[in-house]
């Protein structure tokens, strides 16, 4: 019994060991600043506007399942009859049974540049009341952007990272997601890019900054000794051709890529209530607060009880059930933190008290709210 509470203690304590470790990673890595920011490669932060992924979608059949595709009724059933008809076969559609057969729809992420004969992964989901995709084989089925053009074509087995038994008495289990899985495309038509000159390039920061844009213009403009660079927002900077580079604007751009600047970082927070992931920086400030945590215990016990009947008396013996509930309250513990409290002071105050990750979450969410929290909190 000893070992295993020391086990479940252990398990406890990492979440919040992972978080001091966390932090003492970002202080390092902080502290080698003199500015408080990083220092980064532009190609880090910062993309030119015309490099952006696109979106396909589209729709397909997988065929091949071990009796774990979709009934008799549904996509499926419309679908194999427009595939079959399209193949010049007239099927009555009461004589087909699609259990081995099952709707998906398609999705994928195009990157910019991808050329004709790339492979691009592609994202297989269930449309109907498939129970498992696992060993199917997906038909050709066309891949479509925004604008309606076929871009990749997706053809080849289903790789699913979950799987589903089930046995005769029709009891059955599931692990992870059996109805999702992956298949490989081959990219058919390139995005246009625009490809005539221009004079200037216009970059896009990952995290729009004020200061980020600005100290971009400058590093840019120090390096080459001329005022080609300008913000012209806190997430755009416009950076003007030299002549010398008009007929070479990708060496440009390489040279630009790899200049150093230094990254502004906001105080953020960043919390998974589902997982109870907390990511947190040393940026992060408090206002006075008092932080408090009350644990209530509830506890249900139930007791069976036999009564007997008198000798001789003909009766039943009869089993009873007597629950019982209790409820207990510890007093909570009440921490004080004063204006300016940093992470690690966060940390050990919430240690303190003896909070949970899911509580430090609970406990966050309520600083903000009480308008304490100097910082940006995302709830993922």
């Amino acid at each position: 019994m000893g070992r295993r509470n020391k086990k479940q203690c252990l398990l406890a304590c990492c979440p919040i060991l992972l978080i001091i470790l966390i932090f003492f990673l970002m202080v390092t890595a902080a502290s080698a600043q003199e500015t408080g920011g990083v220092s980064v490669r532009i190609k880090d932060v910062a993309r030119l506007v015309e490099d952006r992924a696109n979106q396909l979608t589209g729709f397909g059949l997988v065929v091949g399942l071990n009796g774990t595709g979709d009934g008799s009724q549904g996509f499926a059933l419309e679908m194999v009859l427009n595939f079959l008809a399209h193949h010049g076969f007239a099927v009555d559609r009461t004589n087909i049974r699609v259990r081995n057969v099952a709707a998906v729809a398609l999705s994928a992420t195009l990157p910019m540049y991808k050329q004709n004969g790339d492979d691009l992964e592609v994202t297989v989901s269930s449309l109907g009341d498939a129970k498992s995709l696992q060993g199917g084989i997906l038909l050709q089925s066309p891949l479509t952007g925004a604008d309606g053009r076929v871009y990749a074509v997706a053809q080849g087995p289903v790789v699913v990272g979950g799987f589903t038994a089930e046995t005769r008495r029709g009891s059955r289990q599931t692990t992870n997601q059996p109805t999702v899985g992956f298949v490989q495309a081959i990219v058919e038509n390139t995005v246009p890019v625009q490809l005539e000159m221009v004079d200037a390039l216009r970059w896009v920061l990952a995290n729009p900054d004020y200061s980020t844009a600005n100290r971009m213009a400058q590093a840019i403009n120090t390096y080459l000794g001329a005022e080609v660079a300008v913000p012209e927002s806190k997430a755009e900077i416009r950076v003007a051709i030299p002549d010398s580079y008009r007929q070479n604007p990708v060496g440009f751009v390489a040279l630009i890529e790899n200049i150093q600047i230094t990254q502004e970082q906001t105080a953020r927070v960043v919390v998974n209530p589902r997982t109870g992931t907390i990511v947190f920086d040393d940026n992060v400030r408090i206002a006075p607060v008092a932080v408090t945590r009350g644990n209530i215990t509830v506890r249900i016990t139930s007791e069976q009880r036999v009564a007997q009947p008198p000798p001789l008396s003909g009766g039943e013996t009869v089993v009873t059930t007597d629950e019982s509930l209790e409820v207990a309250a510890e007093p909570g513990s009440l921490v004080a933190l004063p204006a300016g409290t940093s992470l690690d002071e966060i940390v050990q105050a919430l240690n303190a008290v003896g909070a949970t990750p899911q509580d430090i979450i609970n406990l966050i969410i309520a600083i903000d709210q009480a308008g304490a929290l100097y910082g940006v909190l995302e709830i993922r």
